[in-house]
């Protein structure tokens, strides 16, 4: 058909007319799920960049019970679409979906199907009937009309389709995995998108990933991500969920929002279904998964594993199924952190590199085979300026603002052999705590920052912390009176200062803690070094301690801003301290 008949591309009937670049071929994106829709995004412009030869229409078909977002992410991004009644008018070159599960109207253009995923490695509901069906696999109908090219990324992929339906013999095309080479690609980039996470140096990143379906992690263990924060120091530990987008679609934001609402209070870092699974991979230091194809990618890509489920719907057979033996196992039952800590250092870089080896077949040139076919099928000369080669890094993600507000804190008190006093901090989610036994050198304290807006926990507060922004570091014995009006039941209020934090007491008085080093001092840890010279009788002033808390070791200095108005507290309690304190453990 010549172009001018295309009555559809781009802006509806007679478009002709109304058009800026003519184009020479019609390419089609199919767009039935989140999912499929953004695997496709993440490489058609890679594909077609630069190349006024071809126009790019999106079609959205509107018939899976995954659906919801779809247009809503078109719209985001500016896509031209137009409904899928509508395609067969459109006369397109090429269609192009990772859903094989589109209904193709009568026509001769060729369709390339990539997969959403890793492989075929799963059996899915089939929407057609009551039974179940291979995901990534074409309709036969469309396997007969010899109009499908189906993507592989490894030799091994063809053998599995040809023994599911002959009629894929001579129809696939081994690609590689555009994914996997971008994620290889983003190495470099893994710090950058740590801070962009709100990752601090030193802490460890645990992403929690899920498939879809009632035997995923999501479907079998909802309350992993809750129970791991509650066991996991926040200093030490950021935990990321990573939920398949059918969760979204399927359950709807609010409803996944709601199921995890303590796991976010409590600092739960969630990840964009649309954009940042790949970014907070390549951050992580631990992949607690399943048998979705995230898991994979993460073992893969050098990552210690853990499975926490591992359902039937698994393909025994595939690169994905050998997961269930290589990695190792979460025992929801024990105690996590110890698990997590074990298998971290046991893990060895190339520990499922014979996985990996079995998904992923010519590492590197995905982007450049895939733009191979699209040309040869689309009957265009490559472009006059050769294309980038190489996959791009994933950009940043967003700023991740996600914190706990309030803690449970627990201090352990030691003399090193120096007789340097050390203060152990231990801080988790006070919504999500535990028993909170106390010894004579060991403590807990609820500590809360102002903007906490469970009233039941401020109001308990033995320490309350100004949330960055509220006061100036010049806010000084004002923004602490504030503080401790405000709240009449916290005995400790402490803010920014000047170089340092301050830390008002009940009693009016203040210290000035600084920290003989760099890397910043948070209120809430400054407090705690008080908290405990109070507990022990030892003086606020002059007083010299080490704080490790997380992977942090900090040398602090406590001085009192009016010491002579304090000088006979100051005797007392370093005849209080003359008693002696723990030895060293």
């Amino acid at each position: 058909m010549e172009s001018d008949e295309r009555v559809l591309v781009p802006v509806g009937p007679d478009a002709a007319r109304w058009r800026t670049f003519g184009g020479d071929r019609t390419l089609v994106v199919a767009a039935r799920t989140v999912t499929s829709l953004v695997r496709v995004l993440d490489v058609v412009p890679e594909v077609v960049h630069d190349d006024p030869r071809i126009t790019v229409v999106f079609a959205y078909d509107p018939t899976s019970a995954f659906n919801d977002g779809v247009l809503d992410l078109l719209r985001s991004l500016g896509c031209r679409t137009v409904p899928w009644p509508q395609l067969s008018e459109i006369a397109p070159d090429l269609l192009i979906s990772a859903s094989e599960n589109i209904q193709v109207p009568p026509g001769d253009c060729p369709v390339v199907v990539l997969p959403h995923g890793v492989g075929f490695q799963k059996q899915v509901p089939d929407s057609s009937g009551p039974g179940t069906r291979l995901s990534g696999l074409v309709s036969p109908e469309l396997l007969a009309a010899r109009r499908a090219w189906l993507a592989v990324s490894h030799p091994d992929q063809a053998t599995q389709l040809a023994a599911a339906h002959p009629g894929t013999v001579g129809r696939t095309v081994l690609v590689g995995d555009p994914c996997y080479d971008r994620l290889r690609a983003s190495s470099r980039w893994r710090d950058r998108y740590r801070s962009a996470l709100g990752v601090l140096p030193g802490q460890r990143l645990v992403m929690v990933s899920s498939t879809w379906g009632e035997e995923s992690l999501a479907g079998s263990c909802p309350g992993l991500p809750t129970e791991l924060l509650a066991q996991l120091p926040a200093d030490e530990f950021r935990v990321a969920l990573v939920l398949h987008p059918n969760v979204w679609s399927g359950h709807g934001a609010w409803q996944v929002r709601v199921m995890q609402r303590s796991a976010l209070e409590a600092g739960l870092i969630t990840v964009d279904p649309t954009d940042g699974w790949q970014q907070t991979l390549v951050a992580s230091d631990l992949v607690i998964g399943d048998h979705g194809s995230v898991t994979l990618y993460g073992a893969a890509i050098g990552r210690p594993v853990l499975l926490s489920a591992f359902g039937s719907e698994a393909v025994p057979g595939t690169a994905g199924y050998a997961l269930r033996t290589a990695a190792g196992r979460l025992d929801t039952g024990r105690p996590l952190h110890a698990q997590l800590e074990a298998a971290m250092a046991e893990h060895h870089g190339d520990r499922f590199a014979e996985v990996a080896a079995g998904a992923f077949a010519e590492p590197g040139e995905a982007l450049s085979r895939l733009r191979e076919l699209v040309y040869d099928l689309l009957n265009l000369a490559p472009p006059k300026h050769p294309p980038r080669r190489g996959a791009r890094a994933f950009p940043l993600p967003p700023q991740n603002t996600a914190r706990t507000r309030s803690l449970m804190v627990h201090t352990s008190v030691v003399q090193d052999s120096a007789g340097e006093l050390c203060v152990d901090v231990r801080r988790f989610p006070a919504a999500l705590a535990g028993e909170t036994a106390e010894s004579d050198a060991s403590f807990w304290h609820l500590a809360c920052d102002v903007d906490e807006p469970d009233t039941r926990l401020v109001e308990s507060a033995a320490v309350v912390c100004s949330a960055p922004g509220v006061f100036a570091p010049a806010a000084g014995r004002q923004g602490l009176a504030r503080l401790l009006a405000d709240f009449p039941g916290a005995r400790i209020a402490a803010l920014h200062g000047e170089g340092g934090c301050l830390i008002g007491l009940r009693d009016g008085r203040m210290v000035d803690v600084r920290a003989q080093s760099d890397g910043g001092l948070d209120p809430g840890a400054a407090a705690a070094a008080v908290y405990v010279c109070l507990r022990l009788g030892v003086p606020p002033h002059g007083t010299a301690l080490v704080l490790r808390h997380g992977p942090r070791r900090q040398r602090l200095v406590l001085r009192m801003t009016d010491p002579s108005a304090d000088q006979s507290a100051v005797s007392r309690a370093r005849t209080s301290a003359a008693r002696g304190l723990p030895p060293s453990s």
